[in-house]
């Protein structure tokens, strides 16, 4: 059985008993998080979040991009989030290359260069997220009255650890 179908199969099984079709679009804990799209990550489980509670912004590190910036002024415009935590985690792809061994890879496999592009891979677990808590605020459109924290999952244990800023 393939992956869609499986997903299929447990989407009936959800919607056949779903009640949570009166929430509302504002996040109730009015909390955005920033983290990576790694499998091995569940914000809701290991935060303890139910549907409504937050945003939650995925991409490969985590990293606060032009795009996550974007997404983090809607909320916070539309949305009312106040609240912002970025959250990295150990043993992270993101660890492994460089924007230049990714750059050669792509050029190889498919003979278009792509110079242009940055990936944001990080050598530094715990400067990356106050580099990118620096980024959410240097920007002049995040409300000034915002809280940003930052965080590293360990994907070992399970525990979230605060980084210093």
């Amino acid at each position: 059985m393939s992956a869609v179908s499986q997903f299929l199969e447990a989407n009936a099984r959800y919607a056949s008993s779903f009640a949570k079709g009166d929430l509302a679009a504002p996040p109730a804990k009015r909390v955005a998080i920033v983290t990576c799209m790694d499998a091995r990550l569940d914000p809701a489980k290991f935060l303890g979040l139910e549907e409504g509670d937050a945003h939650v912004i995925r991409n490969a590190g985590g990293r606060v991009t032009a795009d996550v910036l974007r997404s983090l002024i809607i909320s916070q415009q539309f949305l009312g989030t106040r609240e912002i935590l970025v959250i990295h985690h150990t043993d992270c792809g993101m660890l492994t290359f460089t924007d230049e061994q990714l750059r050669q890879r792509l050029r190889e496999q498919f003979g278009v260069p792509a110079d242009d592009w940055a990936f944001l891979p990080f050598t530094d677990l715990e400067q990356s997220v106050r580099d990118d808590i620096a980024l959410i605020r240097r920007s002049p459109f995040i409300v000034p009255e915002t809280t940003v924290t930052g965080w590293i999952y360990d994907v070992r244990t399970g525990k979230l650890l605060p980084v210093d800023q």
